[in-house]
């Protein structure tokens, strides 16, 4: 019986891509890579600056001003061609690599990453796991197809003793459970 592991999923088969793996014998985490080129595009760019600076100084944005800037704020999900199995009661948990912010100015947004055991194979988007980054870095950074961006950890995790069990299924990929 299987019980924990990664596979490529089915529309990337041929793609020649790896499944992620420990570096080390003692290392915890399994490096998750870049299924594509992708560009990070800086966050510092013109409409965040501009609204930035109006900020500081009092001004007042304009709505469309205000969207702009904040668009440079936001994540973009970079595809790993990976997904994960895992037994009922574990998740996957993703986490920066220690070069992400040090050398390439890369961080995860929302520190950790987490995988339900329930997101292998939904209807969505087959379980394909996505990596989400933001580039704080003064210019865009570009990811190589096969660059390691994340690693990921699998743990068992504990449910509260008098929890009113969920009964609803998975009905969606990345976010499908946002209210």
């Amino acid at each position: 019986m299987r019980k924990r592991g990664f596979e490529i999923v089915s529309f990337k088969a041929d793609q020649g891509l790896s499944l992620p793996q420990r570096q080390t014998k003692q290392a915890a985490g399994y490096d998750f890579a870049a299924s594509e080129d992708f560009v990070l595009p800086s966050i510092w760019k013109h409409h965040f600056l501009l609204g930035l600076k109006m900020l500081l100084h009092g001004g007042k944005l304009s709505a469309a001003d205000l969207a702009a800037a904040d668009a440079a704020l936001k994540p973009l999900l970079v595809p790993t061609g990976i997904k994960a199995y895992m037994q009922p009661d574990e998740v996957l948990m993703l986490f920066n690599r220690s070069s992400g912010p040090l050398k390439r100015r890369l961080i995860l947004p929302n520190g950790v990453g987490i995988i339900d055991a329930d997101y292998y194979n939904n209807p969505q988007n087959e379980g394909e796991i996505f990596v989400q980054l933001v580039n704080y870095g003064l210019v865009d950074y570009k990811i190589k197809r096969g660059e390691r961006i994340a690693q990921g950890i699998f743990t068992p995790y504990l449910a509260a003793d008098d929890e009113a069990a969920p009964q609803a299924d998975r009905t969606g990929g990345f976010g499908s459970t946002q209210k």
